[in-house]
C-alpha cells in the first residue's frame, strides 16, 4: 500500500447513507451516535482492488476488506461497544505479527457474540487494541475452549493497513 497507488475522493450523500446503513446492519449500532455527530462527511481512499479506507471527518475509522466492512484500529469510540477477547502477554508478539488468536492465550472473553462477529483483541496488561478479528466460535463456546484457533486475525497493529492508516492520518 503506497501513496502512488492511492485514489481518494469524497462519497456522495447517497453513498454515505449506504455506508451508514451497512455499518448499522453489521454492528447493530448507529454511526452518528457513536461519533456524536448529526451528519458525517466521508472520504474514501482506494488502495488496490479490494481495500478501501473510509475517512470519516478526516479520520480513517472504517475499512472495506474484500467487500467486508471492519473498523480500523484507530476507531476507539467503537471499541467500548464491541465484544473483547483479552489475551495474555505471551500471545501479544504472535498476534502483532498476524497470527490468529489461539484459545490457550485467551485470559477472558468480554461480551457476547456469535461466530463470524467482529471482536477487538486487547492485551491483558494495558487493554490496548491489538487486533480486529473475526470470531471463529461464539463467546459461549470460546469461554469453554482450551485448544485451537479462536479468532481470525483480520487487521493488526503493525500490518500494512495499520502503517497505511498511520501514514494518511
Amino acid at each position: 500500500m503506497t501513496r502512488k497507488s492511492l485514489r481518494r475522493h469524497f462519497l456522495k450523500d447517497k453513498e454515505v447513507k449506504k455506508l451508514v446503513q451497512e455499518f448499522s446492519r453489521r454492528f447493530n449500532l448507529q454511526l452518528t451516535e457513536i461519533l456524536e455527530k448529526d451528519s458525517i462527511e466521508v472520504e474514501v481512499a482506494e488502495v488496490g482492488a479490494d481495500v478501501r479506507v473510509f475517512l470519516i471527518s478526516g479520520r480513517p475509522l472504517l475499512v472495506s476488506l474484500e467487500e467486508r466492512l471492519v473498523p480500523s484500529l484507530v476507531f476507539e469510540e467503537l471499541f467500548r461497544f464491541l465484544p473483547r477477547v483479552v489475551v495474555d502477554s505471551g500471545a501479544v508478539p504472535y498476534v502483532c505479527n498476524g497470527a490468529d488468536v489461539m484459545a490457550p492465550g485467551i485470559v477472558r472473553v468480554e461480551g457476547n457474540f456469535h461466530k463470524g462477529d467482529i471482536v477487538v483483541v486487547v492485551d491483558e496488561r494495558h487493554a490496548k487494541p491489538l487486533v480486529i478479528g473475526e470470531a471463529l466460535h461464539s463467546s459461549e463456546e470460546l469461554r469453554k475452549m482450551k485448544t485451537g484457533k479462536a479468532v481470525k486475525n483480520v487487521h493488526y497493529v503493525g500490518d500494512k493497513l495499520w502503517k497505511f492508516i498511520k501514514e494518511i492520518s
